[in-house]
């Protein structure tokens, strides 16, 4: 069980602002304390830390590395979360939970927490996930890859050795399909978390009071998805955090 300090870092797209803003409202809720990162793409390029060639082809982000379009604007960014802990802290670093910005948070983060263990470099739901269909959210194209949406929740321990191979080199040269499938590590430093901790809605079967809903196919804030389940209580949070 982790005693160490803990962070957050959201994914941010302009597309998805209210769905960052209900994000983050959720987290807020339960812990006051716990930093918020947002992980904006603008920000990590004035740095220098995110120099992976960018283009926009007919309107979409476009990542010439791995010669795919990118679904948001973090898709490959969530890779420099242990380098910018690193950066903004002192060792012993701890635990930096990432998120998508798409996800409706219904439990404290701090049950997640208490199930991580530091032997482990890295938690997350090990979906066996295919999806069942090529589009998602706003017409963008869904792709298959190993491993697949285990890194749109991961908790990172970043003081484990085996992620010292996760350099800014690394995330600003590798494919991303390499990136999202975790491939500076092996099966036995990657954690399982329940799957209640990112129930990807409508694309695995119905679970009881998941903690993390995670709207990856498209969430409320598109006209498509406005009657989903789970619309409702998104809807009221955002409006407290509007209030």
């Amino acid at each position: 069980m982790s005693r160490k300090p803990w962070q957050v870092f959201l994914g941010f797209d302009p597309r998805e602002a209210a769905a960052f803003s209900v994000a983050r409202e959720g987290i807020r809720r339960n812990h006051r304390h716990v930093p918020i990162n947002g992980l904006v793409l603008s920000d990590l390029q004035h740095r220098k830390l995110y120099t992976r060639p960018t283009e926009r082809r007919h309107g979409r982000l476009w990542d010439v590395i791995s010669n795919a379009q990118m679904s948001t604007e973090f898709a490959n960014s969530r890779f420099l979360v242990p380098e910018l802990v690193k950066r903004m802290n002192e060792p012993p670093y701890g635990w930096a939970l990432f998120m998508d910005c798409d996800v409706l948070i219904r439990h404290p983060l701090s049950e997640l927490i208490e199930q991580l263990d530091d032997d482990k470099a890295l938690f997350c739901v090990k979906h066996d996930y295919k999806p069942l269909n090529d589009i998602k959210m706003d017409g963008q194209r869904q792709d298959a890859y190993p491993r697949k949406n285990w890194s749109s929740v991961m908790a990172i321990n970043c003081d484990h050795e085996a992620n010292q191979a996760l350099t800014l080199e690394m995330v600003n040269t590798l494919p991303g399909r390499d990136l999202h499938r975790l491939c500076w590590l092996n099966d036995d430093e990657i954690g399982e978390l329940e799957p209640k901790w990112n129930y990807l809605l409508g694309e695995m079967p119905a679970i009881a009071d998941p903690a993390i809903v995670h709207f990856t196919l498209g969430g409320p804030w598109f006209d498509a998805f406005k009657n989903i389940p789970y619309a409702d209580e998104w809807r009221a949070e955002l409006e407290r955090w509007a209030a």
